[in-house]
């Protein structure tokens, strides 16, 4: 006869059930947690062996709860809840303001980040937290109050703010192309020249991204046959810029992105002068609901993002007569 166990349950791993549970799907139940399927895999198993039976019913490609799964979901997920609502409640009553913002890793790593110590810098009482992500999750007005977006117009809806449009153009490192203009490396004057470089290319299979392909520009500018030295393909924008900051090819890069990069000189454009930029029907979005807004703290981080995006758009050339957004904000 098994001993009965009478030791508290891990939070960690209650957690980790939860998310399966809701899912269904370790590996999904994985991402929304920022952790290795095998890691939650782990997780799952310990509580097992701890309770002393199984919760889910593994297949081939479905998961399952079983009777005890479901006995234990009822009683995590009000648990959980209290939780976290209490900690709410703990910080709020200590005097700290938080926003909380959800964006795409690629948009946080190469936009939001480097700018929000100057925010830090004019609101030091305000505290940020970022929760990056490829999943669009909507505000909540729990732990997220702003999302950041990106999507053509018609995936928006009334009440959001454009930030800027998009626009796509090569960058390189000026490493590179100082080597190419000195004769140490092949040339690269023109768009026929990337014949003899290295193209850095995103791919996601989560997004369509054809208007942001290599092969997309090249057909626009009548070089749909080119074939480059060699490809070096990314699943992330911030990849690919990194990739191009160190010299290791030509990034066909979203401009508003790498902005701030091209104005230092970290980056420049080898065909700047042939006008080589491609807009696209995607843009930026900022999404707050009226009830977040209410909130000085995000009422103030939502005029500042607004500030930033305007400078963007300073940056890039952006017409400034263009929409501001699809209907009302607040």
């Amino acid at each position: 006869m098994n001993k009965l166990r009478h030791r508290p349950l891990a939070v960690g791993a209650l957690r980790a059930f939860e998310a399966v549970a809701r899912h269904l799907n370790f590996r999904a139940a994985a991402e929304e947690l920022f952790l290795t399927q095998p890691a939650i895999s782990r997780q799952i198993q310990g509580l097992e062996d701890e309770i002393g039976a199984p919760l889910f019913v593994r297949g081939t490609r479905h998961v399952e709860l079983t009777s005890a799964g479901a006995a234990l979901l009822r009683s995590v997920v009000p648990l959980l809840d209290r939780l976290d609502a209490t900690v709410r409640q703990i910080r709020q009553s200590r005097g700290r303001r938080v926003v909380g913002v959800t964006t795409f890793a690629s948009f946080a790593s190469l936009w939001l980040i480097p700018r929000l110590e100057a925010f830090q810098r004019e609101h030091p009482d305000i505290d940020i937290r970022v929760s990056a992500s490829d999943s669009m999750v909507e505000p909540d007005g729990d732990e997220i109050d702003v999302a950041l977006r990106y999507c053509p117009p018609q995936r928006g809806t009334e009440g959001w703010v454009r930030l800027f449009g998009e626009v796509m153009t090569p960058v390189v490192s000026p490493w590179l192309l100082e080597r190419a203009r000195s004769g140490q490396g092949p040339g690269l004057e023109r768009p026929t020249d990337l014949a003899r470089h290295t193209l850095l290319e995103e791919f996601d299979n989560r997004l369509n991204v054809e208007h942001m392909s290599w092969r997309h520009w090249l057909a626009r500018h009548g070089l749909g046959e080119l074939e480059p030295k060699r490809w070096l393909y990314f699943n992330y924008t911030f990849q690919q810029v990194q990739a191009a900051l160190t010299g290791q090819g030509v990034a066909l890069a979203r401009l508003p992105l790498v902005a701030e990069a091209l104005r230092t000189g970290e980056l420049v454009e080898p065909f700047a002068d042939c006008a080589e930029r491609l807009d696209s029907a995607h843009a930026y979005w900022l999404i707050a609901p009226a009830s977040a807004r209410q909130r000085p703290e995000v009422a103030q981080f939502c005029r500042w993002i607004e500030a930033e995006a305007a400078r963007t758009r300073q940056a890039v050339g952006e017409d400034p007569g263009g929409e501001d957004g699809l209907g009302e904000a607040d």
